[in-house]
């Protein structure tokens, strides 16, 4: 027997405190996904067309560990772009890496978000 109609769709307001991204399934994206698999704490879930990671709290793409491991004198940007097609959770671009923040208040020093309570 199903849950009623109510309870499949409820909706539930509180953080998942998850963040994540899906990579093109090609050579860069699965080198990508065995760099992050390593690091123990990002679920890699490699599929047909894409290859999708997720973590808790904080996801780090840090650019030279990728550079190494793809064998390039370097990673940027660029190519982070170039492979990955959506994402979830506050995403911070610095100079050398990509940062995923499962909540926005994480975030506050890169992103101007205020903490401050409002009275």
């Amino acid at each position: 027997m199903s849950a009623p109609a109510e309870d499949r769709f409820k909706s539930d307001r509180t953080s998942s405190n998850r963040a994540g991204v899906t990579l093109m399934n090609n050579q860069v994206g699965h080198v990508v996904a065995q760099v992050m698999r390593e690091k123990g704490q990002v679920k890699v879930e490699e599929l047909p067309s894409m290859i999708r990671l997720d973590g808790e709290g904080q996801i780090h793409f840090n650019y030279e560990e990728i550079a190494d491991a793809l064998g390039w004198p370097d990673f940027g940007n660029d190519d982070f772009e170039e492979i990955m097609s959506t994402h979830y959770g506050r995403m911070v671009v610095l100079d050398d890496e990509v940062v995923l923040f499962a909540n926005p208040e994480d975030a506050a020093e890169y992103i101007g978000f205020d903490l401050k309570e409002v009275e």
